[in-house]
């Protein structure tokens, strides 16, 4: 099945930031616009005022969209898509400025312009639980509730639905306790050395995995947690994979078709996000709690952070922050020199040396309210 979208609608950003960065560069003349610039070799270059923007990040928040552009010592906010129920994103890999968000009831919109304009990309089906876009080959794909999963390689312009996954035999199966009837796709992870290579989560189902693009599936592989929560590819090095799900963690060598658990060294096994250093593929992080009604209730969810490295146990990572955290890491994202953690209450923790010590990340502008997705531009 093919759907083609509608024409473009645009969505108004809130900026927080202007006057205040404005204020504290003295007023200076030479005010940019909060946006791209060129410089004299005519390369692209993001600045806010007159700080260059050293760092960008998206978060979904539950609500909308937030920017997050690291300039001047601070992270400065801005929100897009307010009330919209957002709950995942994507970022193009070929393209900071493209986006996708998956919203709750709302299906996908599409920005090419950092957030400043959005396009609804009329998927068939409107709750959206999960989005990717390939490194190897730009398609984008979005998983939904009902389970289904649907893949674009026109950027959203286009639809074809993958079904073949739902002839899986262990369909029946397939539920979400909190609404036992249906179940929905958790997590999806494209490849990044091979465009035919993909996996996905159901959530709860299992891990499945694709060889040629998602007209063909193998059911819930060997080994894997079959409550999955989140997944990642090394970047660098072919067939490194790793999974969080709900009854631990677990690594793959053989591009997801075997899996080992790894849970050692943990006293919290109901994970959640997981994050692996891109220069080394034996170096992991995930976040953990006690159970999903700590995790995703009202009280205390009791979480930490972990590090693990090749075969060692797990290691959990307290170098400044407060033990247990308030508030779940629902989403880790690792950088070349840099890893990050975004909490549902809002909170943004930063730390420079692979975990060992972490800062709260300064943002100017209103509280984020919820970080459930994060991702680096």
């Amino acid at each position: 099945m093919t759907t083609r979208s509608p024409e473009s609608e645009t969505g108004q950003p809130r900026c927080h930031l202007c006057s205040a960065i404005c204020a504290r560069s003295g007023g200076r003349s030479g005010w940019i616009e909060p946006w791209k610039a060129r410089t004299a070799s005519g390369s692209a270059r993001s600045f806010i005022g007159s700080y260059s923007v050293l760092m960008r990040l998206y978060a979904a928040t539950g609500n909308g969209i937030a920017r997050l552009d690291e300039a001047g010592g601070e992270w400065a906010l801005e929100l897009f898509l307010p009330e919209s129920g957002a709950q995942c994103l994507a970022v193009d890999p070929a393209d900071a400025d493209t986006v996708y968000a998956g919203l709750r009831e709302g299906g996908v919109r599409r920005t090419t312009d950092a957030g400043r304009s959005w396009i609804d990309c009329a998927l068939p089906e409107p709750a959206v639980f999960s989005l990717a876009v390939s490194t190897a080959d730009g398609a984008v794909y979005v998983g939904t509730e009902p389970s289904r999963l649907f893949r674009s390689d026109d950027r959203g312009g286009s639809w074809h639905a993958l079904d073949a996954l739902l002839e899986l035999p262990s369909r029946p199966q397939w539920s979400f306790p909190p609404r036992p009837w249906t179940s929905h796709v958790r997590w999806i992870a494209p490849s990044p050395h091979d465009a035919d290579l993909v996996l996905v989560g159901i959530e709860l189902g299992g891990l499945m995995r694709t060889t040629d693009g998602g007209e063909t599936w193998q059911d819930h592989r060997p080994g894997a947690q079959p409550d999955v929560h989140s997944l990642a590819w090394h970047p660098r090095v072919q067939g490194g994979a790793y999974e969080a799900g709900g009854g631990g963690a677990a690594w793959s060598e053989d591009g997801g078709e075997t899996w080992r658990a790894a849970d050692e060294g943990r006293d919290r096994h109901y994970t959640w996000a997981v994050a692996v250093d891109p220069d080394d593929a034996g170096l992991w992080y995930v976040s953990a709690s006690t159970g999903p009604f700590a995790a995703h209730g009202r009280g205390d969810p009791e979480a930490r952070l972990y590090r693990r490295r090749d075969d060692e146990p797990w290691h959990a990572l307290d170098g400044g922050l407060p033990e247990p955290l308030p508030a779940m890491p629902y989403a880790l994202v690792a950088t070349d020199d840099r890893l990050f953690a975004g909490l549902s209450d809002g909170q943004l923790w930063e730390s420079r040396d692979r975990g060992d010590t972490w800062t709260p990340c300064e943002i100017a502008g209103p509280e984020l309210g919820a970080v459930l997705a994060l991702a680096a531009a």
